[in-house]
């Protein structure tokens, strides 16, 4: 048989350990979201705006490659709508000129730079875009 205080000492027990579980259980679920959601977010996003702004940089240059010394070429590209359920810009960084032209790609929180692979120097490119409907780019030997 069982003394009374040895009853009541497994439930205290018990209940010591609940506690101590669902304090756990509670800085687990406000740590989570911030811990292991947001950053592997965060990473997703700076890999896809990479793999939108080597796909952007690679037409380009694409385009340049065919283009004609009198003319113009339009070409149109399909970019994904969103990254990670959230909108984003493809831009030509302002700042920049010559071979040091970058793409940038950005969302406000994530920004990746990508070069244009080697005719920033010889021809200036101009422009930005959003990942919505079809995206053209457009070469005018007039500069236009």
């Amino acid at each position: 048989m069982r003394e009374k205080d040895e009853a009541v000492s497994t439930v205290l027990e018990y209940m010591n350990i609940t506690a101590v579980l669902i304090v756990m259980m509670i800085l687990l679920t406000l740590l989570i979201n911030s811990v292991i959601i947001e950053d592997s977010s965060e990473k997703l996003k700076y890999h896809a705006f990479v793999d939108i702004g080597n796909g952007v940089s690679t037409r380009i240059v694409d385009l340049y490659v065919i283009a004609p010394s009198n003319g113009r070429v339009v070409t149109s590209l399909d970019l994904p709508d969103d990254v990670a359920n959230g909108d984003y810009t493809v831009k030509m960084d302002p700042s920049a000129t010559g071979a040091a032209q970058q793409i940038i790609v950005t969302d406000g929180n994530v920004k990746t730079m990508i070069s244009i692979a080697g005719i920033g120097a010889t021809k200036a490119v101009i422009g930005n875009t959003t990942g919505k409907g079809l995206n053209r780019i457009i070469y005018d030997s007039g500069g236009f």
